[in-house]
């Protein structure tokens, strides 16, 4: 495993926060200290905005994916830092004659640092799409759209989640732009090593409690995947079943939910890695019990966080609300950005955003009142 370095002191620069929400985009600034910060938005006023993200190979490229009401769904994309923003021209839409729609495009992952202009998407129903023009036209990634195993993997279009079956935590390899990794709820994990040419399950030791045991190879519900800060050999997994962790190039994942409080329990949508450290990583647990209400369990909403690579977690809910907070934090709206300390932040189903500037230590409100949060990604640092 490579040296942590998490004692590297980045210079000291603003973050920005993109906030996607059930109704538009919204941007939050901070000042360099992380401790005065300034929103502004709404761009897509109305449009159902599932996730807004920075390209870190130039910094001023921003893709939104967002569903447009009756005009559907769609990429738009902006060179400008988000001054300006122009529709792709040909969005995320599987093949004329394949029998399948593009409900939204759910997932944008920049490509490999080697390919300027390109990027992945994944959408519901289970679908990958390419783009190699910065997010102008998108064309479906037939290894795996057209794969003879699809259907067996992923089920049908209408099953899945209760807003659509998806894929996401689209994960490229920064060691070989081949190198592909793909969630999806419902299906599971898998793997490309050909460009996505061809994929396969890789959901060895993930329990599942809706599927036969021993549970098989796919049909799983995951519900983030990330790649370890520092070590792109180690992934961490939120599950609908709980928390995992894979080290390659084992094929078998750990559970590394066990040491969780049993009133809280090791079920949540999103999970953050710790972007130097590839043994700190920080969950935010929901109610997953009986009728699944999806809230903060008993009202009392907390991050977790280990240092010790899911060995043990340790509860982290300064700041945040003692009591009566039904809400929760979906798969993509918790982020880290790269400062020392790390900066945290989570966008709420209740439309609030807090942040930590302190490695969770503490938390403060840094903008209420929007609508639901969809995604929060981070820039800058």
């Amino acid at each position: 495993m490579p040296t942590t370095t998490r004692n590297a002191r980045p210079p000291a620069r603003r973050i920005t926060l993109l906030v996607a929400t059930r109704k538009g985009l919204w941007t939050l600034v901070s000042d360099t200290a992380r401790s005065r910060w300034t929103l502004a938005g709404p761009r897509f006023l109305g449009h159902n905005v599932h996730h807004a993200i920075v390209d870190p190979r130039d910094g001023r490229t921003w893709l939104a994916a967002a569903r447009t009401g009756h005009l559907g769904p769609t990429v738009f994309r902006s060179s400008d830092r988000g001054r300006t923003w122009t529709e792709a021209a040909k969005p995320p839409a599987f093949r004329s004659g394949s029998g399948r729609t593009v409900d939204h495009t759910f997932w944008l992952t920049p490509g490999h640092a080697s390919e300027a202009g390109a990027w992945y998407a994944g959408t519901s129903p289970q679908g990958l799409f390419r783009s190699t023009d910065g997010g102008a036209t998108w064309t479906g990634v037939a290894g795996f759209n057209e794969h003879p195993q699809r259907k067996a993997w992923c089920g049908g279009d209408q099953d899945g989640t209760p807003d659509g079956p998806k894929m996401h935590s689209v994960l490229v390899d920064p060691r070989d732009p081949k190198h592909l990794y793909v969630g999806m709820s419902s299906g599971g994990v898998f793997e490309s090593t050909d460009a996505g040419a061809d994929w396969a399950p890789l959901n060895r030791g993930v329990r599942a409690d809706f599927l036969p045991d021993p549970a098989p190879a796919f049909g799983h519900d995951p519900h983030c995947l990330r790649f370890a800060g520092g070590n792109p050999d180690r992934l961490w997994q939120q599950n609908h079943c709980g928390l995992y962790r894979l080290d390659r190039p084992a094929v078998d994942w750990l559970d590394i939910g066990g040491s969780m409080p049993k009133r809280v329990g090791a079920v949540g949508f999103p999970i953050v890695a710790h972007p130097r450290d590839p043994d700190t990583a920080w969950i935010f647990p929901m109610d997953g019990t009986d009728v699944w209400p999806r809230t903060s369990p008993g009202g009392r909403p907390a991050a977790y966080r280990t240092l010790d690579g899911g060995s043990t977690w340790r509860r982290q809910d300064k700041g945040l609300p003692a009591s009566q907070a039904w809400w929760t934090v979906k798969r993509q709206a918790m982020t880290a950005d790269a400062r020392e300390p790390v900066g945290v932040y989570v966008g709420t189903t209740s439309g609030e955003l807090w942040g930590s500037r302190d490695e969770g230590r503490t938390w403060r409100c840094l903008a209420r009142n929007l609508p639901q949060i969809q995604a929060v990604e981070a820039s800058g640092g």
